[in-house]
């Protein structure tokens, strides 16, 4: 696991050994984990529909979004987060790890968006996944803590079906596998590069209206990277924090007007946590002459705002998830088991293929990567809940909580 993420991530998420890391592993017809909730290749159907996919290939923009099975079933599902499917950021990125291994081995594959798209409750959720089980899904991707209730509720009913949460937790079943991912430490790495590279005055919108324990987790991670850069650099640097037009995980006026006041009053760069809110934070960068730090995936391509991403391997978790579902070695993360990423998995860390800083280099952050997965640099994590953050000190920080 070690090796497959860390060469992916590296490669700023283009995913490219999803065909060798996985290949194969679908046509063993294996079981996976117990008798109850084995999900063992059988028969797929090769994808076929609106484009035909390459037979191989480490590029999900080449493997269409939707394709039409032969026998009408897909055998591999993805339930989208809240927000959009091509969100450039957090379903987006699960999604092509999803479509990358379905299309490398031949499998079938649909993605299920609940219904009622940002106010979607958790039977919205919960008929999503039932719609895919019904449409012959062997397993079942579900992205965002925010799934917890249904996916319950589903992986309970249908028990010959393996279900892969990202961002979530061990739910003590047997056809769950829970992926958490240590935020914190991208969000460390991307705040004390930006101190680094010399802006003195920052910002950062969450995203979960401050209820998201994983971007309360990129938050406080940014937050301390940030303080630690500057202490280093003997200096304080200001640091706007806000959840508030964030709860919603989409675009809108009044996310743009706040990053474009920000901007406009000094700040040189806002760190954008909350998937689809990034369109307006670029567009109010753009406008401004701001710039952004992006999440999950390398946000550099959606903006030329992008000085750097706070990364986390979703997609490449996605497919190393599916993977262990046709090997036979599912039993090794679901039930009891669970699956806590961070650098020293690979998971976690800064694109360094489209580097664009000047006064911070690429040696420099290698160099924090291997000491934070040496232990020498301890990362908080504790900070879960919105303004929890304004009882923390920082010693050189000046922390504006909007």
């Amino acid at each position: 696991m070690k090796k497959f993420l860390a060469v992916i991530l590296a490669m700023t998420m283009v995913l490219a050994l999803v065909a060798c890391g996985g290949s194969g592993a679908a046509s063993t017809g294996s079981s996976a984990g117990s008798e109850s909730s084995s999900a063992s290749s059988g028969s797929s159907s090769a994808p076929s529909g609106e484009a035909a996919a390459p037979a191989s290939t480490d590029d999900p923009d080449a493997i269409p979004d939707s394709m039409t099975s032969a026998d009408g079933k897909y055998e591999v599902a993805f339930v989208t987060d809240v927000g959009q499917l091509k969100d450039k950021s957090f379903n987006q990125g699960t999604y092509d790890g999803v479509k990358l291994y379905a299309a490398n081995n031949g499998l079938s594959y649909k993605y299920y968006q609940p219904a009622n798209g940002d106010q979607a409750t958790d039977d919205d959720r919960y008929d999503a996944m039932k719609a895919a089980a019904d449409g012959g899904a062997k397993v079942i991707v579900c992205a965002g803590f925010m799934q917890g209730t249904a996916l319950e509720k589903a992986a309970k009913e249908f028990t010959d079906v393996n279900f892969v949460f990202i961002d979530g937790w061990s739910m003590g079943l047997d056809n769950v596998a829970g992926i958490a991912f240590k935020e914190q430490e991208c969000g460390y790495f991307a705040g004390y590069a930006v101190v680094k590279e010399g802006f003195e005055k920052i910002g950062f919108c969450g995203g979960g209206g401050g209820t998201n324990p994983a971007c309360c987790r990129y938050g406080y991670g940014f937050a301390q990277g940030v303080n630690d850069a500057a202490k280093e650099l003997g200096k304080t640097v200001d640091l706007n924090y806000t959840w508030q037009y964030g709860a919603a995980f989409s675009a809108s006026p009044e996310m743009q007007s706040l990053a474009a006041g920000w901007y406009t009053n000094g700040t040189e760069v806002i760190f954008s946590a909350g998937g689809a809110i990034f369109q307006s934070i670029a567009a109010a960068a753009s406008a401004n002459d701001g710039w952004v730090v992006g999440v999950d995936s390398d946000q550099s391509f959606d903006s030329d705002t992008v000085i750097t991403s706070a990364l986390k391997g979703v997609g490449a978790a996605a497919s190393w998830a599916i993977g262990k579902s046709y090997d036979g070695s599912w039993a090794d993360i679901g039930g009891s088991n669970s699956a806590n990423l961070g650098a020293a998995e690979g998971a976690t860390g800064l694109p360094t293929a489209t580097w664009s800083m000047e006064n911070y280099t690429v040696a420099e952050y290698e160099a924090q990567l291997a000491d934070v997965i040496a232990g020498k640099i301890a990362i908080a994590d504790d900070v879960l809940e919105n303004d929890a953050i304004t009882s923390v000190s920082f010693s050189n920080v000046n922390l504006n909580y909007v």
